[in-house]
């Protein structure tokens, strides 16, 4: 049995027959599959309980709502919808060129990985219908009703009014003016370090699926999601590229590039590190996915007689780390 699925559609709903060692993939072209709840959560007018064998999928006009919990939903690839404690939200439209919802009560946030022109996501919130332009995180309450862009851009229209509202700013969503305000980002609460947790591991997902597909020769044709066995989560996989998680805690690797999650070698500077007497090369930066540059760290090799260095007594030497 193959221990990773992968759609090359849209979205992977994997269903177990009588244990893990039977396995059939049904593929799917919508959003809105309950990846990850915790606590109490209820699909329509049911209780919806977390299974091995099973991921639901929430129909159209279908509300999706929290008690004492919390809920993960995937809506087109890349983008997560995770809503917290007594929360509700009613998805409008499933397909994934027009994915929309609205949230009834409570507050949400938004991860959004990638923004491609295939796929869209809209939601409504009071008066606002808010876009999102690019990749980046996005909270959304309903009391009182406001969108904080954390990362990113969204573009929100109010009546006849339209906003641009950019990182770092928020927008009330209720009313008859509406004006842009700055914000506090690090002004965070259980519901933005929930997600954050989730975010990160998503991204840590991703590198053995993405090298799976690789190993496997899986071309893709899409952006999609992928399932982790080894993690039980779904994660995002882009067809080409990579890029950084909006929560800054890793790449999301497409098959192509995944081996630089493996072997990434320090360049642009060559300095040195004396480590007792000997010198080892370092790098004030490293060059990372798609021309981004990472921060600055040592070699491996000099960090490993750093460490040497310091268990025989010689001490701990200056240098880049």
């Amino acid at each position: 049995m193959k221990p990773l699925w992968i759609s090359v559609l849209a979205l992977v709903v994997v269903a177990l027959a009588a244990g893990p060692v039977a396995a059939q993939p049904v593929i799917s072209a919508r959003s809105g599959v309950i990846a990850y709840g915790e606590g109490a959560v209820y699909l329509g007018d049911k209780p919806w309980e977390p299974s091995p064998s099973q991921f639901d999928a929430v129909k159209e006009n279908t509300v999706v709502r929290t008690g004492e919990g919390r809920v993960e939903v995937l809506l087109v690839p890349g983008s997560f919808l995770r809503l917290g404690e007594n929360g509700s939200f009613r998805l409008l439209t499933n397909r994934l060129i027009d994915t929309r919802l609205e949230l009834l009560g409570g507050s949400a946030v938004l991860e959004i990985d990638q923004v491609t022109k295939d796929d869209n996501v809209t939601v409504v919130c009071q008066q606002g219908v808010i876009e999102f332009s690019r990749a980046g995180l996005y909270r959304l309450d309903s009391e009182p009703a406001r969108i904080k862009v954390f990362k990113g851009a969204a573009e929100v229209q109010m009546g006849d009014q339209r906003f641009d509202v950019p990182a770092g700013k928020m927008l009330g969503l209720a009313g008859e003016t509406a004006s842009l305000e700055r914000f506090d980002t690090e002004d965070t609460d259980s519901l933005d370090n929930w997600s954050h947790r989730r975010g990160d591991l998503v991204a840590s997902a991703n590198v053995y699926a993405a090298k799976y597909a690789r190993d496997n020769s899986m071309g893709l044709t899409a952006n999609t999601w992928a399932w982790n066995p080894f993690y039980g989560m779904y994660t995002y996989l882009p067809m080409g590229g990579s890029m950084f998680s909006p929560y800054g805690g890793g790449f999301f690797w497409s098959p192509m590039t995944v081996m630089g999650a493996y072997y990434n070698p320090p360049i642009v500077n060559r300095g040195s590190t004396n480590i007792g007497g000997l010198h080892f090369p370092t790098a004030a930066s490293t060059s990372g996915p798609s021309g981004t540059t990472a921060p600055a760290r040592s070699t491996g090799l000099a960090s490993s007689a750093r460490s040497m260095g310091s268990a025989s007594g010689m001490g701990h030497a200056g240098g880049h780390r």
